[in-house]
């Protein structure tokens, strides 16, 4: 169900259950728990790309599960995308096709998103009479703003790659074919970085929006900095650039 490849500090998760079109199935949910629990016990991987195996990124729920739903058998459900939207490692959703419903919601749940032009951010929720689930709205809300969620959930409105783009929803638009090889490109600066490093970027990141004042955001960024400063890579680093500049 799920096929997992680490090369070069980069984990690449790729929902592969194409002719239900990469639902999320119980053996899919437990597949992706298990992947990221190896992800993130290696200690070679700092990045995690998820993608689907053609033509879909991941079709959601499967509509028969849903109209047996239960508050047990929803969070469930949930548990593929929210697994990978808890993890401290950095997420990037390569989104190839459609992202409908709790699919939209992994790809809402990654760091960032970059999509292939024939991508489909499609909530869904409107079209089945169903309210929004699994903190769609709130995640939503926080990356694109009212408008587009107000857009995507309350008028149904679907998204291509560009649409996506211009709303803010993705980060960059590129060629179908140029997927998989920008999402490295994107992911390589920090593959190459210290793991440690990242995980408290990303700790920071997700608090910092808490924070009431800026003189209160210099008091929380400063503990992590000086601890980052005592670090063998970063004596290593500042090291190399001045060698390199005492060259010039």
């Amino acid at each position: 169900m799920v096929n997992y490849d680490v090369s070069g500090g980069i984990a690449t998760l790729t929902l592969s259950n194409p002719q239900e079109r990469n639902s999320m199935t119980a053996e899919m949910v437990a597949d992706i728990v298990r992947v990221m629990d190896d992800a993130e016990a290696d200690p070679n991987v700092r990045v995690v790309i998820v993608t689907g195996a053609p033509p879909a990124f991941c079709a959601g729920a499967n509509l028969g599960n849903l109209a047996e739903a239960t508050r047990e058998s929803l969070l469930g459900i949930y548990e593929g995308f929210l697994r990978i939207a808890r993890s401290p490692l950095l997420t990037i959703a390569a989104v190839n096709g459609a992202a409908v419903g709790a699919g939209m919601n992994l790809a809402l749940g990654c760091d960032l998103r970059i999509a292939g032009e024939s991508a489909k951010f499609d909530s869904r929720f409107l079209q089945l009479g169903l309210h929004p689930g699994g903190g769609n709205t709130w995640m939503q809300l926080r990356i694109a703003g009212m408008q587009t969620t107000m857009a995507t959930v309350a008028f149904g409105e679907v998204l291509d790659g560009e649409a996506a783009l211009r709303a803010g929803l993705v980060w960059k638009c590129v060629a179908d074919d140029k997927l998989l090889v920008t999402a490295r490109e994107v992911a390589a600066k920090a593959a190459d970085a210290p793991k440690e490093l990242l995980v408290e970027i990303k700790k920071t990141i997700r608090a910092i929006g808490a924070v009431p004042s800026h003189a209160e955001a210099v008091e929380f960024e400063l503990g992590p900095q000086v601890w980052s400063t005592r670090q063998p890579w970063f004596r290593e680093r500042l090291a190399a650039l001045q060698a390199k500049i005492s060259k010039r």
